[in-house]
Parts: C-alpha cells; sequence; structure tokens
C-alpha cells in the first residue's frame, strides 16, 4: 500500500493552458481528461473543460487541476488549490477519510465515482479541501 498527496490546482477555463505551461516548463507526461471523456457533461459549453488532468515527470513533479464548473463559485485565487490523496487501496483511504470527515465539511461523501473505485471530497475544519480517492489507471478511450 502507498499514497501520494499532490496540488490539485482550481481553475476556470484554463486548466489545460496551464498543464501544458507546466509541461513545458517541467517535462513529463500530461493527461487531460474532459468532461466529455468522462462522460460527466453539465453545461454543454464547457464539454471540452478538463474534470481532470495532470503532468508527472520522472524527476518527482507532479501537480493536478481541472476546471471549477460554472455552477460552482470560483475566483481567481480564492480557494486555488485542493490536497489530493490518492492510493491503491480502499481500505488505506476509507481511514484516512473517516479521520479527516471529523469536524469537517464533507462536500462529495466517499464512494465509488464513475472514474475511480472510490472519490470524496471534503473541507476540514480548518478550511482546507481534501480530495481522497483510489487511482485508476485511466487508458484513453
Amino acid at each position: 500500500m502507498s499514497i501520494s498527496t499532490v496540488t490539485h490546482l482550481n481553475l476556470r477555463g484554463d486548466a489545460r493552458a496551464a498543464l501544458e505551461l507546466y509541461q513545458s516548463v517541467f517535462g513529463g507526461d500530461l493527461v487531460a481528461i474532459t468532461n466529455a471523456d468522462a462522460h460527466n457533461v453539465q453545461n454543454r459549453d464547457e464539454a471540452d473543460q478538463l474534470m481532470w488532468g495532470q503532468v508527472a515527470s520522472p524527476d518527482g513533479f507532479h501537480v493536478m487541476a481541472y476546471d471549477v464548473p460554472s455552477s460552482m463559485p470560483w475566483s481567481q485565487g480564492e480557494a486555488p488549490f485542493f490536497v489530493s490523496v490518492r492510493g491503491s487501496d480502499a481500505e488505506e483511504i476509507t481511514t484516512y477519510w473517516k479521520k479527516l470527515a471529523e469536524h469537517a465539511t464533507v462536500v462529495v461523501p466517499l464512494a465509488p465515482a464513475g472514474w475511480a473505485p472510490l472519490y470524496g471530497m471534503l473541507t476540514d475544519k480548518f478550511g482546507i479541501t481534501w480530495v481522497l480517492d483510489v487511482a485508476a489507471s485511466y487508458d484513453g478511450a
């Protein structure tokens, strides 16, 4: 079992451009999954925006990003990131979730999602938003 923490950037319509910039600076592989790719289009004008993306380099650079949907509040520079905890073991992720969830506000309950075997989001008592999930491979289909 192992987990990793990664900064997860919150942008509006610029996530792909940001990840492309970071890839040009740090190298590595870029993965970009649109709302359409994930079958999660809530506003057709946002179908090509990123539901999730990342740049990861062999040197250790790793950042994730997504485009905050227009249905959610967003102000540039305000709440600009989440802390993402990814693991391969559902029991381990569930244990972390239960501990973080004490005195927290659950944004998305920890449960299976269309893109991950287990996914949840909460804001802890200090105002930090955490995303916990069990990593799933993405085949690009």
